[in-house]
């Protein structure tokens, strides 16, 4: 029983038995492998730069910033940030065009609150 994968639809639970659980989520972790792995070494390095700064930050970082940091063009930043918020579910952008979280971490206020071992302090995504 403790095998069963939990799938929630609405506001409702739904069991997969392990079979099927396992098999649906191999395929979603490989589909997601697959375009995370399509893209660039550029899109990696500004992921990690906005997850490393937004704790120290703690406040939403402008793009701006992350050409700097990282010596790219403001251009490329901002298409690697469109090309990253297009998967809905690693960045999120407010409407001046800055970062304001990057799984797993946010700028925004949530109910899960991080302390880091350094002391910096965020809230989880």
């Amino acid at each position: 029983m403790s095998d069963w994968l939990k799938v929630g639809v609405m506001r409702h639970m739904l069991r997969l038995p392990p079979k099927i659980g396992t098999r649906s989520v191999g395929k979603l972790a490989d589909r997601a492998k697959a375009e995370v792995g399509a893209l660039s070494d550029e899109h990696r390095i500004v992921h990690h730069f906005v997850v490393r700064e937004l704790p120290r930050t703690e406040g939403p970082l402008a793009p701006q910033v992350v050409a700097e940091n990282l010596h790219l063009p403001l251009d490329r930043v901002i298409q690697i940030l469109d090309d990253w918020e297009a998967k809905k579910a690693i960045l999120f952008r407010n409407d001046q065009g800055a970062v304001v979280w990057a799984y797993p971490v946010t700028a925004a206020r949530t109910p899960h609150r991080l302390t880091f071992k350094s002391g910096e302090r965020l809230y989880a995504a």
